[in-house]
């Protein structure tokens, strides 16, 4: 069966849902705010605990990687994400949910095969390059006590 452009284009506006740009932008700004608010009431109670701000830092973003995976895999976070797109993408538990998805949607195929391999295949060439890139940057500054 041939579809002329006419037809396909019909076939198309009934099945596609229409979206409010202004909403969408609304409710990604809403929970990335929301994200990142927390983030800094995290690094502030951290920092009563251990009143060092770079380690305070590093245990937000330990928490937040460790809440979104978590959320992930209860597959809450992905249904927050139908609704605020963006917003939940661009904080880091953006990234966490980028690694916890692939795994948990190939878990059936096995924990080698199915979790180990298809755990990087978002998140992977990220990884890759941005270790790769920390390794070079330490060693230039190891090489020429620049540290």
């Amino acid at each position: 069966m041939q579809l002329s452009q006419q037809q396909y284009q019909t076939m198309y506006e009934k099945t596609s849902p229409n979206s409010n740009l202004f909403v969408d932008c609304l409710w990604a700004f809403c929970v990335g705010g929301a994200i990142c608010a927390l983030g800094q009431v995290l690094c502030n109670l951290y920092l009563l605990l251990v009143k060092d701000l770079l380690v305070a830092r590093t245990w937000v973003s330990v928490t937040l990687v460790g809440l979104a995976a978590l959320l992930t895999a209860c597959k809450v976070y992905d249904n927050l994400a139908k609704h605020a797109g963006a917003g939940t993408i661009v904080p880091i538990t953006g990234f966490a949910n980028s690694i916890v998805s692939p795994a948990m949607e190939f878990k059936s195929e096995g924990l080698v095969l199915g979790v180990g391999a298809k755990m990087f295949t978002v998140a992977g060439p990220v990884l890759v390059y941005g270790t790769t890139a920390s390794v070079i940057y330490g060693l230039i500054l190891y090489l020429f006590h620049l540290y």
